[in-house]
């Protein structure tokens, strides 16, 4: 299937790793401009090298998204660049176990700002631009918002702001033709991801605890899969899905817990 877009300029924050990476490496297979915004020099230019090589089109702006105007200038640069936005992938965030017991107000603010605060600046800074393009919004989420976890109240709730804003933001941009939709994320293999399972004692018997309980192939879900889903959202062969919240999870999240 022939998505549409080639040469569309696509902005996918935290793009140079994880998921956010995977969204870039096949939205550059499609044809399209991935736009990579993160705070890591070195990762970012990695990341749209190895697109380069590949035979693909890429750019980068470098900005801590905690910081609006690092935001702001993110979008600018693009569109200094190529004159126009088509697409906003939100992506970036971290899981970063702010919880209520132990956690603090301070944290707790840090945390939104983390999570979900610059996916407020970066479609509010883009949407002059999207709105000429009649471009499209996609949220990446994480299942936390509809299942908890327990000790990380900022991400959760960073995470349930994603998904409200999704819907939210489909109505308010209905005049405009912008349509926003979300991915929601369970069990997915990344280098935070990584991380978090090496705090364990026995990270190998908690990876293996964790598949079991994945219905579909017991097995993690790829970057590549979330990300098919993502650009199929983001091109407009989706032309009339808006306000949608998908679950590329392997049926982690809603599946019956008694196939477990």
């Amino acid at each position: 299937m022939d998505l549409n877009l080639e040469n569309k300029v696509i902005i996918v924050t935290g793009g140079s790793k994880g998921i956010g990476n995977g969204i870039c490496n096949v939205l550059a297979e499609e044809g399209a401009i991935p736009v990579i915004v993160g705070r890591n020099k070195e990762n970012v230019l990695s990341a749209v090298e190895r697109i380069e090589k590949a035979g693909g089109k890429a750019y980068y702006a470098f900005a801590e998204l905690t910081d609006p105007e690092q935001c702001k200038l993110a979008v600018e640069r693009t569109v200094e660049k190529f004159g126009r936005i088509d697409g906003l992938v939100n992506n970036a965030g971290v899981n970063d176990s702010i919880g209520l017991e132990n956690g603090s107000h301070e944290e707790f603010i840090t945390s939104l700002k983390r999570n979900v605060v610059h996916y407020y600046l970066m479609a509010q800074y883009a949407l002059p631009y999207l709105k000429e393009s009649f471009g499209a919004i996609v949220n990446i989420g994480s299942k936390t918002a509809e299942t908890g976890q327990g000790g990380t109240s900022g991400y959760a709730a960073a995470n349930g702001g994603r998904n409200a804003l999704t819907r939210e933001w489909a109505v308010e941009l209905l005049p405009y033709k912008i349509r926003v939709n979300a991915v929601v994320v369970a069990e997915c293999y990344t280098p935070l991801y990584e991380k978090w399972i090496n705090t364990f004692d026995k990270p190998k018997e908690k990876i293996e605890s964790i598949t079991r309980k994945i219905p579909l192939e017991n097995r993690m879900t790829t970057t590549e899969e979330i990300a098919n889903a993502v650009v199929f959202l983001i091109s407009s062969k989706s032309s009339h899905t808006t306000g949608q919240i998908f679950h590329v999870d392997g049926g982690y999240t809603h599946l019956d817990r008694a196939l477990h």
